[in-house]
């Protein structure tokens, strides 16, 4: 596993494939909220592009291609995400992670924390609940404080982080009212605190390290690479970034390879069926490459090299665009033309 370092001074990148967002009204909110993504005008001055998770854990309902979406809009993006969704005791129970704010951060989306004050009991599981439906007084009150902040999405993000233990505990008191109301079991409550504090605890590591900034350099490889030209990849990197507010953060590429002075930083999709991958899944894999090809300063131990982005898509067969449908083989040509107008590269295998 290689380490990395690299700096973000600026995010630039063209998402061609956002689809058009229909604009809803603040008193038409209860309607836009059935959707994934939408813009949301407040009044005359203020209108958001939203976007909005349906769990807080990132490999359910593709939650990046819902941001991807906002991603073009030139005013704030926001994106809502539940601190955590308990499906009852026959199903998940999942929370946010800090790095999933972090990452937000990095693509200056605003993060409103969300929970959830009802639920319906599942038709033909006991102990399950379904149509979860968040609290929106409270974010009704968030909105217009959106609205009137001034600062970068990192620091709005830093600021909601601030309540996140307050927020778990009035999600879980809701919970356990939707129990007592609906009859079903839901899973333990102490487990879920022990969760809180690990996430308090990642976010206040964060913000620790994002202080001392200068001390960046004890998470450097201490051992060097040799001969520099020689061809190394591997299967996972792990790349801390930093950016021009000192934040750091920490993400991963599913593969690095390095040739000359050249690394190649890769984010997979992967279908296990022999089809083409979904739409979703690659707008998913486009958000690691708004990250990955604005890069600058990448370094491994004590040697520099130039980043390249690859988006590398591939199937249970070999992906073959002369067999792919007429539907699939123009969603090629447009990851393709997404590629081209942002200069990472596309593989296919």
């Amino acid at each position: 596993m290689l380490n990395i370092e690299a700096k973000i001074n600026s995010v630039s990148y063209q998402p061609t494939m956002a689809d058009k967002l229909v604009s809803y009204d603040i008193s038409e909110l209860d309607d836009a909220l059935k959707h994934s993504c939408f813009k949301l005008r407040l009044n005359s001055n203020h209108e958001y592009a939203l976007s909005q998770w349906v769990s807080p854990k990132r490999t359910r309902s593709y939650p990046y291609a819902r941001v991807y979406h906002t991603l073009a809009y030139g005013g704030k993006r926001v994106t809502l995400i539940p601190v955590i969704k308990d499906e009852g005791y026959d199903g998940d129970r999942d929370y946010i992670q800090w790095d999933t704010i972090a990452l937000m951060s990095l693509l200056q989306v605003h993060v409103i924390l969300v929970y959830y004050v009802s639920a319906e009991a599942h038709e033909t599981k006991e102990n399950k609940i379904t149509n979860q439906q968040i609290d929106q007084c409270y974010l009704n009150k968030k909105l217009p404080q959106l609205s009137n902040y001034k600062s970068d999405a990192l620091h709005w993000n830093m600021k909601q982080a601030e309540s996140i233990v307050a927020l778990f505990n009035q999600a879980l008191d809701h919970y356990g009212r939707i129990a007592e109301t609906l009859k079903i079991r839901i899973h333990n409550r102490k487990s879920a605190e022990k969760r809180i504090k690990q996430i308090e605890r990642a976010y206040l590591s964060f913000r620790e390290e994002s202080r001392k900034h200068a001390k960046l350099a004890q998470y450097r490889e201490s051992r060097t690479i040799q001969p520099k030209e020689k061809l190394i990849q591997a299967d996972k990197a792990i790349i801390t970034i930093s950016n021009f507010l000192n934040g750091v953060y920490y993400l991963t590429a599913d593969e690095a390879r390095i040739s000359g002075n050249k690394i190649m930083l890769v984010e997979a999709r992967h279908t296990k069926s022999t089809r083409f991958p979904s739409k979703d899944d690659i707008l998913d894999g486009c958000v690691k490459m708004h990250l990955f090809s604005n890069l600058s300063e990448v370094n491994v131990g004590e040697f520099s090299y130039t980043p390249q982005a690859v988006l590398k898509l591939t199937n249970a067969g070999r992906i073959k665009p002369e067999n792919l449908s007429n539907k699939n083989r123009e969603l090629l040509n447009r990851v393709e033309y997404e590629a081209l107008s942002n200069g990472f590269l596309l593989e296919l295998g």
